[in-house]
């Protein structure tokens, strides 16, 4: 579903408003929310919603475990490490527990800090569907989502869960969820927002298929929901019809 809100204030809110309800949904149903979030600005005042009232203390935070979608390796001090900025804004904000908060370290071995995160995802999983209850997605101006980038060998991935990232044009090695993971997630929500991500938002929800060069046309959970929160600005070039409430 394709949701077109006003602006990056009212998205924020739906967005904080989509954590509230699914973090109590799966806590009721399952006993505890698992929820991947995204780097990146657009969800930053989401999180920052999430950090006060009502939306904290709306969340049974005792019960949150958090991921991330992926992660520059880099310090948690580095202003790039989305990690930093949500224990910073958010996590820092909220009571919830130390030990239910996972960042990805990368910084010394990537590769390595990748086969640990899948083997703690595995863990966390157990022999249980591994499937997180929410995770949340930016849209970058070239398509990629995550760390997973155009043309990049970790797109045809079809079994690892979690896969370093690197090569020509990325400045910093990079560990990312990969879509063998991201696809079983119960709910996929992308914040896109600003009148820069219009025309690749039209290309990757209107375009030719074409993963390879678009990479975030891989995201579409099998037995999930697939939700695009985004602002007025970012839908301007999106066919009429296209968008519900």
């Amino acid at each position: 579903m394709i949701r077109v809100l006003p602006d990056l204030e009212a998205l924020s809110q739906a967005a904080a408003v989509l954590f509230v309800a699914e973090a109590n949904r799966a806590i009721n149903d399952r006993g505890r929310f698992a929820v991947a979030l995204s780097g990146g600005l657009t969800p930053r005042p989401a999180c920052q919603l999430l950090a006060g009232p009502p939306c904290r203390d709306q969340v049974p935070w005792g019960q949150v475990h958090v991921f991330w979608g992926d992660e520059r390796c880099v310090p948690l001090s580095d202003p790039r490490s989305n990690a930093g900025w949500a224990f910073k804004i958010l996590l820092s904000q909220v009571p919830v527990p130390e030990a239910q908060v996972h960042p990805m370290a990368c910084v010394e071995n990537p590769e390595a800090g990748a086969r640990a995160y899948e083997n703690l995802l595995r863990e966390f999983f157990g022999d249980g569907p591994p499937r997180l209850d929410l995770v949340f997605l930016g849209l970058g101006g070239n398509g990629h989502v995550a760390s997973l980038f155009p043309g990049h060998a970790v797109l045809k991935e079809r079994e690892r869960w979690v896969a370093k990232v690197s090569g020509p044009g990325l400045d910093l090695h990079r560990v990312t969820l990969t879509p063998v993971l991201l696809n079983r997630a119960r709910v996929v929500a992308f914040l896109v927002a600003g009148q820069d991500k219009a025309w690749v938002l039209r290309q990757v929800l209107a375009g030719p298929r074409d993963p390879r060069q678009w990479p975030a046309q891989l995201i579409h959970p099998a037995d999930g929901e697939l939700l695009w929160l985004v602002d007025r600005e970012a839908a301007a070039l999106l066919p009429s019809g296209w968008v519900g409430s």
